[in-house]
């Protein structure tokens, strides 16, 4: 049942919670805000809709205003005329998927085919297709951000709650206003009839859209396409801005990584190597892998008790914050390592639930240099379970390191994780610091290490047998 939990976790984190975690806080492979000073964009969702896109489109082409249009393909189909007078009058048309449902509950296939279809109908009503979309609540999954076949993530960098009647004109202008400025994408509704969205809400949306609207004019601002904003570069916005906005998201991105890692050492019962300053948690688990001839004819094969390690993320990005280069990285982390694995020796030994472990066993993308510490550098298989340990670590590592998406873009063939194993008996040779086990009496016991070797052993023989 563990195992089953233990799968799930890992499927939902890797396939929704960690992609949309970096889209939405770190930009991952998304759009989100332009860089132009007198321009912004103005982006409708859900729509197109019979009574409020024709009176939205009445108001762009007053104030001579493009906008993007992400359109909810059942609801294009019902309404080519207004997907054509969105073409015809210069605004961009992006999609929304073909029904108003989230990502996190589709397949990918499923995700693909309802991109498919509603660019389908786009092409037949325009003649164009499009290259820019949208997820229904701005929810990617693994899928959308690591296989996007040439189309433009957008998501939004304010969002106003329009979606909601309560909150009447008056006060979503004010919010509007608040935003309005240079390089803002902003996420606005032309429809009502959305599952959590008020039926008449974008009426609201009108009246505070023009006043948005007059306001922009008197400043000079002007609302364009998302694909022209994306194209726009600003050679006088000031560097130290852009930086300050990188630290803001990235500490953001770490507080929430943070949390997930509490949760999974609380859901899973990882326990700190040492109470202070740890640089890996433990677990004991079954081995799933291939089998690996790890020395001297013996193997680890599928079913094997092992010590599963999971290294601290808050330790790893303090490393990280001061690490000078990847080589630097990798001899810190090292270091701290050798340093720990006596006490991960003591901890297992200490231990009669550890009895039968065959070997410590880890994934990582710094694999230079444990071979110095006995351990052995092997391929991770081909499978599900690469392709989402490859994801999770080449995020994690761009977190974790300063310069750490552009160290990725100049390594790409490098950063692949590989399995780590080191035979148990090699642990205790190399890293045990004493030639008996103190009791609390003071009185020593048989040696706990002889015995967990002895038991690793004889599952050793009953395997091969």
């Amino acid at each position: 049942m563990q195992t089953l939990l233990l799968w799930m976790f890992y499927i939902s984190t890797f396939y929704a919670f960690i992609p949309a975690l970096f889209s939405r806080m770190f930009g991952f492979r998304v759009f989100r805000r332009g860089k132009s000073e007198q321009e912004y964009a103005l982006t409708f969702d859900d729509g197109p809709d019979p009574v409020y896109t024709p009176q939205l489109l009445d108001l762009l082409k007053r104030f001579e205003a493009k906008a993007t249009f992400f359109v909810v393909g059942i609801h294009a189909e019902k309404h080519p005329e207004l997907l054509k007078r969105m073409h015809d009058e210069g605004h961009l048309i992006g999609i929304h998927n073909y029904v108003h449902k989230s990502n996190w509950l589709m397949r990918p296939v499923t995700v693909r085919r309802q991109i498919a279809r509603t660019e389908a109908v786009i092409r037949r009503v325009t003649g164009e297709g499009t290259t820019f979309y949208r997820p229904p609540w701005g929810i990617v999954n693994f899928f959308d951000i690591s296989n996007s076949n040439g189309r433009r993530i957008v998501l939004w960098s304010s969002m106003f709650g329009d979606w909601k009647a309560s909150i009447g004109a008056k006060q979503l202008s004010e919010r509007m206003l608040k935003k309005l400025r240079g390089g803002e994408v902003m996420l606005l509704h032309d429809c009502g009839t959305t599952l959590g969205a008020d039926a008449g809400a974008p009426q609201n949306m009108l009246i505070a859209l023009e006043k948005l609207l007059v306001v922009a004019q008197e400043r000079k601002l002007r609302s364009i396409r998302v694909d022209t904003l994306f194209c726009r570069e600003s050679p006088s916005r000031p560097t130290t801005t852009e930086t300050s906005n990188t630290s803001w998201f990235k500490r953001t991105l770490v507080f929430g990584w943070l949390l997930y890692e509490q949760l999974f050492h609380v859901l899973f019962r990882l326990r700190p190597v040492r109470e202070e300053d740890t640089i890996f948690y433990y677990k004991r688990s079954t081995y799933h892998g291939p089998n690996v001839n790890m020395e001297n004819g013996r193997w680890l094969e599928k079913g094997d008790a092992v010590v599963e390690l999971h290294f601290d993320n808050k330790m790893l990005f303090q490393l990280g914050t001061t690490a000078k280069s990847m080589v630097h990285l990798a001899i810190q982390l090292i270091r701290i390592v050798k340093r720990q694995l006596p006490d991960l020796a003591y901890r297992i030994a200490d231990d009669p639930k550890m009895n039968g472990i065959k070997a410590i066993y880890a994934v990582s993308m710094i694999n230079r240099g444990p071979e110095k510490l006995g351990f052995q550098i092997r391929e991770l298989p081909k499978g599900l379970f690469r392709i989402a340990s490859t994801l999770y670590l080449k995020l994690l590592f761009s977190v974790i390191h300063p310069s750490g998406p552009e160290r990725l873009n100049e390594k790409r063939d490098e950063m692949v994780p590989k399995m780590i194993v080191m035979p148990i008996d090699t642990l205790f040779d190399r890293f045990w610091l004493g030639d008996s086990y103190p009791t609390d009496q003071g009185q020593s016991k048989t040696d706990p290490i002889q015995e967990t070797v002895r038991a690793s052993q004889a599952a050793d023989t009953r395997s091969s047998s």
